[in-house]
């Protein structure tokens, strides 16, 4: 998964990221400071893998990751070549979904680029860039087939749906909420990789003050999630400030720093939880003495397809899956237990896994 982390200048992006990757990609108080994207790849916090090589006496623990990639600051006019122009909002589109870092604080040592805090205007500004980029991919992609539709039937119905497309994103509106009509234009609209149909996570910046309510009584927090909330995004509420100060911890003084704060769980554990909600991902393991392993797959994925995650052999030569649940595996203690109780299963090609299971996979190729 590769989320791209994007935003106004000067409102905590950089911050964010270098507190989320511990990558020490540089921050300052001055518009434009991220120059080229910086990526850094996190772990997924999953503490049955833990368990799970204690169990099983493993060699070595593999989490799943995630990839993060930060993109200079966006400006009114970047997709005309404003600030430094749209070289960045290309970055953008190689992404699964995108963190909207949204400033939420009043500081008065760190600039805003429009002179004062409002989130709605910055997400407006935001989208509009994106749209406005959008639309110049949709231009070519019609004069392109605007040509070919003169002969071709299946080209002139992309025509038209094209001009359908590209009236929607002239009202302002994102790609995402465009209604599309069949598999075809589906397909159509994937294919485009258009900024604006991609999913959209806000992460409400805040001072370490709104935290402890998780930013309820902050006016511009409520305003993005009211916002949010007729977009189908999702919100999660951080103080990239704090994010920043525990990222040097370690796990034991981690936890200690946040029940200081009253807080259960850090931005990073936030983000990746709206992460694997939004985009309907869960993870299936894997574990023995050699190596335990998360792997990440889409809700509704089938065993076969989960088992090409692995290796494109095992949903090749697929012949069935040994799975037995986390929760059931912890309840009797042993993988021996599990199977004595019948809480072992066999499935086959049909079988949806489900996030937690642990599974064997029997292939012949």
């Amino acid at each position: 998964m590769k989320l791209g982390i994007v935003g106004l200048p000067n409102v905590g992006k950089s911050t964010l990221f270098n507190s989320l990757t511990k990558a020490g990609a540089e921050s300052a108080n001055y518009p434009f400071c991220t120059i080229d994207p910086n990526v850094g790849v996190v772990t997924v916090p999953d503490e049955r893998l833990n368990v799970l090589g204690e169990m099983y006496h493993t060699r070595k623990i593999v989490p799943a990751v995630i990839e993060f990639v930060d993109i200079a600051g966006l400006v009114k006019g970047a997709s005309k070549g404003e600030g430094l122009g749209n070289q960045f909002l290309a970055n953008i589109r190689e992404v699964d979904a995108i963190v909207h870092v949204v400033r939420c604080f009043e500081d008065s040592n760190i600039v805003h680029v429009d002179g004062s805090i409002n989130p709605l205007r910055d997400i407006e500004t935001i989208n509009l860039e994106l749209i406005f980029s959008d639309l110049e991919i949709l231009e070519r992609r019609i004069a392109k087939t605007t040509k070919m539709s003169r002969n071709d039937k299946t080209a002139a119905k992309e025509l038209e749906f094209l001009n359908r497309v590209k009236d929607h994103l002239e009202e302002n509106k994102l790609a995402k909420t465009f209604q599309t009509d069949n598999e075809d234009e589906e397909a159509w609209l994937a294919e485009y990789n258009l900024l604006t149909a991609k999913p959209v996570i806000f992460a409400a910046n805040v001072s370490e003050d709104d935290l402890p309510d998780d930013g309820a009584s902050n006016e511009g927090v409520r305003a993005v999630r009211e916002y949010a909330g007729q977009e189908d995004c999702r919100v999660f509420v951080v103080c990239a400030q704090i994010e920043q100060e525990i990222a040097e911890l370690d796990d034991e003084e981690k936890k200690m720093f946040l029940e200081d704060l009253g807080l259960e769980e850090s931005g990073l554990e936030k983000l990746i939880k709206a992460s694997y909600s939004l985009l309907g991902l869960i993870s299936y393991l894997t574990a023995g003495e050699p190596e335990v392993r998360a792997w990440t797959i889409k809700k509704g994925t089938k065993a076969p397809q989960a088992a090409g995650k692995i290796h494109s052999d095992f949903e090749r030569g697929f012949i069935r899956a040994e799975i037995v649940s986390y929760s059931d595996l912890m309840a009797c203690g042993t993988h021996a237990a599990a199977k004595e109780k019948g809480l072992v299963r066999l499935e086959g090609k049909e079988y949806v896994v489900q996030d937690g299971d642990i599974i064997l996979f029997r292939f012949n190729v």
